[in-house]
């Protein structure tokens, strides 16, 4: 390739930048403001949360959700605030009550998940906070939109006949189909040439309820972190992370594309990293990103065995390109 065609790859890969930025500076830019809708704070803490969810959930609901947040590791805290606050939107919108009311025996009351940690179906994937999260949301919507007859995976973006129709459709009725924690769509039903009725998904009904949208409001506004709790001794951000691996992985991020000042200066501690992370913004950059990423959230969590594969990934990524 000669002299030009090296610049235009240049100008290319900054122009690719300069768009990722753009994207996450749009997304915190929306998320800011509509948690600030929802919380009143548009630039949200963990301090700040914690006294709403006092408030919302009561003492001793907010104080358990503290708990289950202090123990999840510090890569995960974040989120973990942001089902907290997914907590607090659906309890003011559903009412106390909300926790304490069982499910038929089908499912415990919230009150008594929230106690136990005890996973339940179909959310054993998700930690404690997470599922409560994603069940308030689902609630939300129900109560909202009423309850959704189907559910539809929208990693496909295929609009017809994704859902078998209730009984009693007819063509023009538009029924409610869920995809996502608190997340629904409409599907329309039609008659089709052969006079068998179907459906269209109709995608620009998309909508989330309010607690899944302070869930994610919360996440992307306040970034990962760090997010230090109340009377917290020891400080877990102070925490000393492995120097050997934290250089290598700092000046990889340098090599590929993270200034000086969105890596900080040199890692020692654990929020230093975190930090760092945050500031890099990852998830908008190209794919060998992702290796570094479970890197460094292996150096933060101090999960030694996962660091080693991960530097190995990542030095097998850098091999390949």
């Amino acid at each position: 390739m000669g002299c030009d065609g090296v610049s235009r790859k240049r100008i290319s890969r900054r122009n690719v930048a300069g768009m990722r930025e753009a994207r996450a500076d749009d997304a915190r830019s929306q998320a800011r403001q509509l948690i600030g809708d929802l919380l009143g704070d548009e630039r949200p803490t963990a301090g700040a949360l914690v006294r709403q969810a006092v408030a919302s959930l009561g003492e001793a609901r907010a104080e358990r959700c503290v708990e289950l947040v202090r123990w999840a590791p510090l890569t995960r805290r974040s989120s973990e605030l942001a089902s907290v606050a997914g907590l607090v939107i659906g309890t003011r919108e559903l009412g106390e009550q909300w926790w304490r009311r069982g499910r038929g025996g089908k499912l415990p009351a919230p009150d008594e998940a929230l106690a136990t940690s005890a996973a339940i179906e179909p959310w054993t994937d998700l930690t404690v906070l997470e599922m409560l999260a994603a069940w308030i949301a689902d609630d939300a919507a129900d109560e909202r939109w009423g309850a959704a007859v189907a559910t539809a995976d929208l990693n496909s973006w295929q609009a017809e006949d994704r859902i078998d129709l209730p009984p009693g459709a007819r063509p023009g009725d538009r029924v409610v189909v869920g995809f996502d924690a608190g997340g629904r769509l409409d599907a329309v039903v039609v008659e089709r040439a052969d006079e068998e009725l179907g459906s269209n998904l109709d995608f620009a009904s998309l909508r989330y309820s309010r607690p899944a949208e302070a869930q994610w409001s919360w996440g992307v506004a306040a970034g990962l972190g760090p997010h230090p709790l109340e009377g917290e001794k020891p400080d877990p951000y102070a925490e000393p992370v492995e120097i050997g691996a934290a250089d290598p992985l700092r000046t990889w991020a340098l090599r590929h594309g993270a200034t000086v000042e969105q890596a900080g200066p040199p890692w020692w501690r654990k929020g230093e990293v975190i930090a760092a992370i945050e500031r890099v913004d990852w998830m908008w950059r190209s794919g060998e990103w992702f290796a570094w990423w479970r890197a460094v959230a292996a150096l933060v969590d101090g999960d030694s065995a996962q660091l080693a594969a991960r530097m190995d990934d990542m030095d097998d990524t850098d091999d390949a390109s």
